[in-house]
């Protein structure tokens, strides 16, 4: 794991998309957005229905790895209401296996506003301690510094004539939005407009290697400037060769 620094506090950069707080002994993911694909089913869009397994096995791995002992799911843990009574049986078990053995924190997202810890957990709208918030979505202008999801940042570049897309985390002076943790989600420009009004102010993409973090300033405008200036084109971030190969 890749230690990140944010607002004071030292991160574990746990795989592509988790961070681990040592000092709280938990693990941060965001946007699990379990039973995506049986919602697609339910709409006539036939996907293989293994996503929420995929989704758990890959958190508990992470758990096992870190040995954590709290786990905070920040916002979309499921993809609509309904996701969490249609869990599908393996994955419900094994969930109902995860909340048992650890403190589970659900905090409600935009797709899943009703969860209740029907597999176990407790529910929050946020959660606030140390100095953090814990949050679904960034708030503009918060007082405190923040931990959240929602946009699913990735970058998306050009490589030998193929695009190659990597989920990362985008980091501002009282901002930290993670990517989205779930096998079945897609992802938002890291440099998108709707994140740059969401940080309101300068910030850096980062996406964690093996032994280093690689950041990419996004060019973000500061809350003075932005509203003087046109809305333009945002321009195409770029890795170095190496990295997008890593």
């Amino acid at each position: 794991m890749v230690p990140l620094s944010f607002a004071n506090h030292l991160f574990h950069v746990a795989g592509p998309a988790a961070l681990y707080w040592p000092v709280h002994k938990a693990l941060l993911v965001a946007d699990l957005h379990l039973e995506k694909a049986s919602f697609y089913a339910r709409q006539g869009q036939m996907l293989p229905p293994y996503d929420s397994r995929a989704t758990l096995d890959e958190l508990a791995s992470l758990i096992t790895k870190t040995a954590a002992e709290t786990v905070f799911c920040l916002g979309d843990n499921y993809h609509d209401d309904d996701g969490e009574a249609r869990l599908e049986g393996e994955a419900a078990r094994l969930l109902e296996t995860l909340t048992r053995n650890t403190r589970w924190v659900w905090i409600s997202g935009n797709h899943d506003r009703d969860v209740s810890g029907l597999w176990g957990g407790e529910v929050m709208t946020e959660w606030i301690g140390d100095g953090l918030a814990l949050r679904h979505e960034a708030t503009r202008g918060t007082d405190l510094p923040e931990i959240s999801g929602h946009f699913h940042p990735k970058l998306r570049v050009p490589v030998r004539g193929r695009h190659v897309s990597r989920r990362c985390f985008v980091k501002g002076e009282k901002h930290l939005i993670m990517p989205a943790f779930g096998a079945l989600t897609g992802g938002l420009a890291a440099n998108h407009s709707a994140i740059e009004e969401a940080v309101a102010g300068s910030a850096e993409a980062v996406i964690a290697l093996k032994e280093k973090l690689v950041c990419f300033d996004l060019g973000f405008a500061s809350a003075s400037s932005r509203s003087q200036q046109e809305t333009t084109p945002k321009t195409q971030l770029t890795l170095p060769l190496a990295i997008a190969n890593s």
